[in-house]
């Protein structure tokens, strides 16, 4: 099945993610063989972005006319937000504000929407001590921790027929 996007992550090196005719979105280490996650859509998926702001996020549009946004921090099965955004048109493009908490994705029918994210998708998570307080920290390193707790935890043993 065609490959239609394969994008890096902004913070981590390793990492790639790309989209399919075949519904699936996967991860990838790119010194692993195999993905080491793979997400079924359900139906063709046209494309793919990583959040500017975090490393485990990422937005997929199929051709259902759907946008699925995953943060894989938070659940790494389901997508934190599926959105119906056009009836009659396939999506072919997504893409993140670089600013402002917005989306944007665009169909084969030459449509262009923008979707405001939810509140819940464009917290940054501090790390705080524990009276509370924000620990000072470097928000790139943060990013890249985050991904390799992720990574670690991810199984890199490959599917078996």
């Amino acid at each position: 099945m065609a490959v239609y996007t394969i994008r890096w992550n902004p913070f981590h090196p390793r990492v790639f993610i790309s989209c399919s005719a075949d519904w699936t979105v996967k991860l990838w280490d790119h010194d692993v063989a195999h993905p080491i996650m793979s997400f079924d859509l359900g139906n063709a998926v046209g494309d793919v972005a990583w959040s500017p702001y975090s490393s485990t996020i990422f937005a997929a549009v199929t051709s259902d006319g759907k946008v699925h946004v995953f943060d894989l921090a938070e659940n790494k099965h389901e997508p934190l937000c599926e959105q119906k955004v056009v009836k009659r048109a396939k999506l072919t493009h997504v893409n993140f504000n670089q600013v402002e908490p917005i989306i944007i994705v665009g169909d084969d029918r030459g449509g262009v929407n923008s979707l405001k994210l939810s509140p819940n998708l464009r917290k940054i998570h501090e790390p705080y001590d524990e009276e509370g307080n924000v620990i000072e920290h470097d928000p790139v390193q943060l990013q890249i921790e985050k991904m390799d707790r992720l990574l670690a935890a991810a199984d890199t043993k490959p599917a078996t027929a």
